[in-house]
C-alpha cells in the first residue's frame, strides 16, 4: 500500500498528466528526487524544507498538505497549529520534528527532554504580569 506521500504524487501525476520530469522543473528540484519520494515505501527521514517547497510547487499543492505527508510516510505525526497561532500561519519543521522525535524516545530519555526545556524556559526573561516588559528608566 502506498504511503500519505506516494498517494498524493501519483494522484496529482495522474490527474494533471504530468511526469516526475514535469514536477522536477515545475519544482526547481531534480527528477531523481521526485522519483525517491513517490517510489519510497517508507521515508528514513524527512526531506529538506527546500525539497517540500519544491515538491509543493511541482505539484502545485500547499506546503503544509506536502510536508503532512512527507511525515507520514517518516512515521511522524505533525500536530496541528495551536490556538495562538493565526489560521494559514506557516508550520515551524523545526517544532514539528521536535514533537514527533520526543514520542520515539523511551521515558527516562523524555524526562531528561523535559528537565533541558524547563530549564532553557527558566533562563528565558520573566515579562512582569502587569505586561511593562523589562523596560529601563532612562
Amino acid at each position: 500500500m502506498a504511503n500519505a506521500l506516494q498517494q498524493i504524487i501519483r494522484q496529482r501525476l495522474d490527474r494533471q498528466g504530468w511526469s516526475y520530469g514535469d514536477v522536477a522543473r515545475r519544482g526547481g528540484i531534480p527528477r531523481s528526487t521526485v522519483h525517491h519520494l513517490a517510489t519510497s515505501d517508507r521515508l528514513a527521514r524527512m526531506p529538506q524544507p527546500a525539497t517540500l517547497e519544491g515538491l509543493a510547487r511541482g505539484l502545485d499543492l500547499p506546503l503544509d498538505s506536502v510536508r503532512r505527508a512527507a511525515a507520514e510516510a517518516c512515521g511522524i505525526h505533525l500536530y496541528p497549529t495551536t490556538p495562538e497561532e493565526p489560521a494559514g500561519a506557516p508550520a515551524d519543521p523545526e517544532v514539528d520534528l521536535l514533537i514527533a522525535s520526543v514520542q520515539r524516545l523511551s521515558a527516562e530519555d523524555r524526562r531528561h527532554v523535559t528537565a533541558l526545556v524547563e530549564s532553557l524556559l527558566d533562563r528565558a526573561p520573566k515579562k512582569p504580569a502587569d505586561g511593562t516588559g523589562d523596560r529601563r528608566e532612562s
